[in-house]
């Protein structure tokens, strides 16, 4: 079986463990293997070079829950079960410290328990034309740009007009995004196993504003208003704010594919005990 092996740029000893993880995998059988773009990594590691993810059977990610957001959308795309070595802090998807690499072979051959977490679709309209379109894993993020005035948000839930608020920004995110930026918003935690969009806003310039969950099965759609000549960027799952402009269309609604997150610690709730409840060192 191939093991497709996916690890961070930004750790350090990435690409140590990453090679100590390949040798594992090849004593047990298993071809590890790299994405053909990232062969320049595959001496290093000891690694085969593929030339696509699917002839693969599972996707490996060596870092923190950032390269899981990174991988996590072309093991959807291909259907990949993907386990997490953590190298982060926290570690919510990545479950499997350095220290227990050792257990990887076992969990590939055993019938291991495996959470699926929706995504999202989020696509921009201009002037009746799509822009922009991307898989979401965690969250989109609409924000006001620096030292700008508030732009106004207005929020549709289908046809009907859910609110026009102002404010810093919105965070659109997945259940599995919901322990992201939107937890640190004052946004719910909710299980990674639900089917729903949660909104939170930043900073809004209300005395009256919750939280709200949408319905998977609806589409949202955000128009901004750009407020003496405020301004206003979006990003998906942490990447580079693009800007929005006034009269722009963005659309988010539940993308037809899953990801598939091989369950390797003690579980959610334990992560949330042990990585929130108690202060981080």
């Amino acid at each position: 079986m191939r093991v497709l092996i996916g690890c961070s740029n930004a750790k350090n000893g990435s690409f140590e463990l990453s090679g100590q993880i390949a040798a594992l995998l090849k004593e047990r059988g298993f071809t590890p293997c790299v994405y053909g773009r990232n062969s320049m990594y595959a001496d290093k590691i000891g690694a085969v070079v593929v030339e696509t993810p699917g002839i693969c059977n599972f996707l490996l990610t060596v870092g923190g829950d950032g390269t899981i957001l990174k991988w996590g959308k072309v093991a959807a795309q291909f259907d990949l079960p993907l386990l997490g070595v953590n190298m982060g802090r926290l570690g919510f998807m990545a479950t499997i410290e350095p220290s227990d690499i050792d257990r990887i072979p076992d969990i590939l051959e055993s019938e291991f328990q495996e959470s699926r977490r929706m995504m999202l679709d989020c696509k921009v309209i201009r002037d009746g034309k799509q822009v922009f379109s991307e898989r979401v894993l965690n969250d989109v993020i609409l924000s006001r740009s620096s030292v700008s005035k508030l732009p106004e948000f207005v929020v549709y839930c289908g046809d009907s007009e859910v609110t026009r608020i102002r404010a810093d920004g919105l965070i659109f995110s997945t259940p599995t995004g919901s322990t992201a930026y939107s937890l640190s918003a004052g946004g719910p935690i909710l299980a990674p196993d639900l089917e729903c969009v949660e909104c939170t806003a930043l900073c809004p310039h209300t005395l009256f504003n919750r939280p709200m969950i949408f319905s998977d099965k609806q589409i949202i759609t955000v128009n901004v208003c750009h407020y003496q000549n405020s301004r206003a960027t979006f990003s998906v799952d942490g990447g580079k704010g693009i800007p929005i402009l006034e009269g722009d269309i963005l659309k988010i609604s539940r993308a037809e594919c899953t990801l598939r997150i091989i369950e390797a610690g003690d579980g959610f709730y334990s992560s949330i005990n042990t990585k929130l409840m108690t202060p981080l060192k």
